[in-house]
């Protein structure tokens, strides 16, 4: 327990990153848990379309703003933190629309934004847009509020490295000269029947009509329009969250499970850290198969297992095949894992596969014991 928590003692953002499905949620939840119990105000920040953060900490639910467990969560626990325990789930579309609502420079161009249709699909579903939000609210959070630890859940993403590199392309988009030039013309065509003629005489904008839509060049047109002269902003801000996620007092902690394609993912985001000058707070292999024949020797096979079972060797034969069974499984894990933890020194933590999926306080409890 103190290898991994002591490395995270002094940091005020931590952020669990690694490939979907190795149990990210879980373990920020846990980490989270863990400060709390020590007496520092905690949140923790996910973004998990399982919702299982919500159950796990007693919440009904969870959504764009904090929510703290409640004590009668904890007592049923059987738990008595010192500090207070938050969450919240980060909910695209409203972060968007808060963004959009903060920082248009008017309320005819947030209407005009808010109103688009283009926005509205952009913002719930654009490649990288979870990525770019979980940016902004980290931003907001660490600026505005006065938590002593920040958790970050990243977003299950295919790849690992989508969490840095979506900003900048979600950036590079809204910021899009030549786009926005070609646009214009659509853009200021107002809502009756647009026409080719009203794109201009550029021959690359009307091609791109015959494929897309007049429409769809339009409310693209005034899509990027909208935005014009938010973009330093958004720029900006975007400068000050890598700023933040590179401080002392920000660590990665990066999650992984045992099989072949985590650890490469892992590796990458790694090797990528280190690239930027990021701090790395710690690792958690998650999920790892405990090997259950610690003491050497060969594994008892089924003759020695019949002899403490005289009366159903059918059992023994059982039992002998799925111990060994299970043996080169965590045989497996164990080579697996070697690779990753030469390449990735420094505190780390070592989560055997458990009988029950993690659903309350109690269980998250137990897991941060494990860390």
């Amino acid at each position: 327990m103190s290898a991994l928590l002591d490395a995270v003692a002094s940091r005020r953002v931590l952020v669990c990153v690694g490939s979907g499905g190795v149990g990210k949620t879980t373990v920020a939840a846990a980490l989270g848990l863990a400060r709390a119990m020590e007496g520092q105000r905690v949140l923790v920040c996910t973004i998990d379309p399982a919702r299982r953060l919500a159950s796990a900490m007693g919440l009904g639910a969870l959504g764009n703003v904090e929510a703290r467990v409640p004590e009668a969560a904890f007592q049923e626990a059987g738990l008595h933190p010192r500090g207070e325990l938050h969450a919240m789930m980060l909910d695209v579309k409203r972060t968007w629309d808060d963004l959009v609502t903060r920082h248009a420079p008017d309320a005819a161009r947030r209407d005009r934004i808010l109103k688009n249709r283009l926005y509205h699909q952009m913002s719930a579903a654009l490649a990288g847009s979870q990525e770019y939000m979980a940016m902004e609210k980290l931003h907001e959070l660490a600026t505005d509020r006065d938590y002593d630890l920040i958790v970050l859940d990243t977003p299950p993403t295919a790849h690992a490295l989508d969490f840095l590199d979506a900003p900048e392309r979600i950036i590079d988009f809204l910021g899009n000269d030549t786009a926005r030039l070609l646009l214009a013309p659509a853009a200021g065509a107002g809502r009756l029947g647009l026409r080719l003629a009203q794109l201009g005489s550029g021959y690359v904008a009307k091609t791109l009509a015959r494929f897309t839509g007049a429409d769809m060049l339009r409310d693209l047109g005034e899509f990027l329009a909208g935005f014009q002269g938010m973009y330093d902003g958004f720029k900006a801000r975007a400068a000050e969250v890598r700023a933040l996620l590179g401080r002392p007092t920000t660590g990665f902690v990066l999650v992984a499970s045992p099989s072949p394609l985590s650890i490469d993912e892992v590796l990458a985001f790694h090797q990528r850290l280190r690239a930027e000058g990021m701090p790395v707070a710690g690792l958690v292999a998650n999920r790892v198969t405990p090997d259950l024949w610690r003491g050497g020797g060969p594994l008892p096979d089924a003759a020695a297992l019949a002899a403490a079972l005289p009366d159903d060797a059918a059992l023994a034969d059982r039992l002998a095949a799925t111990l060994a069974e299970h043996q080169r499984l965590a045989e497996g894990d164990a080579r697996a894992l070697a690779r990753l933890y030469q390449a990735v020194p420094g505190p780390r933590a070592e989560v055997p596969r458990l009988e029950h999926d993690v659903h309350d306080l109690a269980g998250l409890a137990r897991l941060a014991e494990r860390l």
